[in-house]
C-alpha cells in the first residue's frame, strides 16, 4: 500500500485547534488502521505548491501515492473505499453511507459553519438562526430513532456528522439530548481521541518553534 500523507497547516491560532479538518482524515486513518504521516503547508499565505494541491488555499488534502485529493469529504470517501471499516461493501449500506456523508456536508455543515461564524464575529442579527434550528431539529428526530446513520454500524458518515455537530456553539444551541448523546458516543473511541490529541500536539509543538 502506498504511503498516506495528511496535509495540514504548520500552525494555527488556539481557537480552531482540535477542529482543523485534517482531524477528519487522521480519525479515519486511525479507525481503519492505516499508517499515515502528516506534512504541512504554511498557515500565513498559501504558496504556489499549496495552491496546486488545494486551489482554495485550504487544508486538509490527502496524498495516496501519485493520487492527490483535496476537500475533507473527498478524502474521507477515498479512505472509505479502501476500508470496509469505514463503509460497507453491499450496495444498500454503501448508498446509505454516501447519502449521509453528503448530508453532513450539504445539509448540516453548510448551515452550521456560516451560523457560528456570524456568532463569533458578533453580528447583531444572525438571520441563519431559524435555518440552523430547523436542520438541528431534523437531526434530533433522526437520532432519536437510530444509533448509527447508515448500515446499523459506525461508518464514515458518523465520523463526518459527529465532527460537524461537535462544535461547542452548535452543541450548546438548544436542548437536543439525542444529538448530544450521539456526538459524545461517536467521539469516545480511541481513534478520535488519538487523532484529536495528535492534532493538538502538532500545533503546540509549532508554538515552541515560533516563540
Amino acid at each position: 500500500m502506498s504511503e498516506l500523507i495528511v496535509w495540514t497547516y504548520d500552525w494555527v491560532p488556539e481557537g480552531p485547534r482540535g477542529f482543523v479538518r485534517d482531524i477528519r482524515l487522521r480519525w479515519a486513518c486511525e479507525e481503519a488502521g492505516f499508517g499515515y504521516s502528516v506534512r504541512t503547508v504554511p498557515f500565513n499565505g498559501p504558496g504556489a505548491d499549496h495552491l496546486a494541491r488545494q486551489p482554495f488555499g485550504q487544508v486538509p488534502f490527502l496524498s495516496d501515492g501519485e493520487l492527490e485529493i483535496f476537500e475533507s469529504g473527498a478524502g474521507l470517501l477515498h479512505l472509505a473505499r479502501k476500508s470496509e471499516k469505514l463503509m460497507p461493501r453491499d450496495p444498500v449500506g454503501e448508498a446509505q453511507t454516501l447519502q449521509w456523508t453528503i448530508a453532513a456536508l450539504n445539509s448540516i455543515e453548510m448551515v452550521t459553519v456560516p451560523w457560528w461564524f456570524l456568532e463569533v464575529t458578533g453580528a447583531e442579527d444572525n438571520h441563519l438562526t431559524g435555518w440552523l434550528e430547523s436542520r438541528l431539529d431534523h437531526m434530533e428526530s433522526v437520532l432519536k430513532e437510530r444509533e448509527w446513520l447508515a448500515a446499523d454500524r459506525f461508518t464514515v458518515a458518523d465520523l463526518l456528522m459527529a465532527d460537524a455537530l461537535r462544535v461547542a456553539r452548535v452543541r450548546s444551541f438548544g436542548d437536543r439530548t439525542a444529538t448530544e448523546s450521539y456526538v459524545t458516543r461517536i467521539t469516545q473511541p480511541s481513534s478520535f481521541k488519538k487523532a484529536h490529541a495528535d492534532q493538538m500536539a502538532h500545533f503546540a509543538a509549532a508554538d515552541k518553534i515560533r516563540s
